[in-house]
């Protein structure tokens, strides 16, 4: 099987492990992640595969499993902001804010604001309402221009959450 098709046979097995994860069926989802993985390594693989992890409670495997993401492509965002959030899950705090800012800047990552609350909440933890309350302005901010570039209101997207 060529490389091509090994990456969309990839792609396929990670659509139905992201199906089954919605679903709650996790230990189903880590196996069909670790599957795609198996075909054809992709950072998003990995990193759903932490995401689901983390669910699971095993949260620095979750942490591993992005770093293994940042090193298939070190321009994909959200592994970095995945990271930040087990950090503060896990209560070292101080730990997330390198990663968090990482997640701002990397070039390719949506949703955008979501690092912006990361960091607002470990501002937050740290006493520094000055710096929390920029971070949430900042995230405010993108998220209104994001939904004016698509013409999306509100209340016609579906749910979303901060990791």
């Amino acid at each position: 099987m060529g490389d091509e098709q090994r990456l969309d046979r990839a792609v396929q097995i990670l659509k139905e492990a992201y199906g089954r994860q919605m679903a709650g069926q996790l230990d189903e989802a880590v196996r069909l992640y670790q599957s795609s993985i198996a075909e054809c390594p992709t950072p998003e693989a990995h990193t759903f595969l932490g995401w689901t992890l983390s669910h699971l409670g095993r949260h620095e495997e979750a942490i591993e499993q992005c770093k293994i993401a940042i090193t298939l492509d070190p321009e994909f965002g959200n592994p970095y902001n995945d990271i930040g959030s087990y950090l503060i899950h896990l209560g070292r705090v101080d730990q997330a804010i390198p990663w968090l800012e990482m997640a701002k800047k990397a070039p390719r990552y949506e949703p955008r604001h979501f690092p912006y609350l990361n960091l607002y909440r470990v501002y937050l933890k740290l006493g520094e309402l000055d710096r929390a309350q920029r971070e949430l302005q900042q995230a405010l901010f993108i998220q209104q221009a994001m939904e004016q570039q698509t013409g999306v209101a509100e209340e016609d997207k579906g749910s979303g959450s901060v990791n």
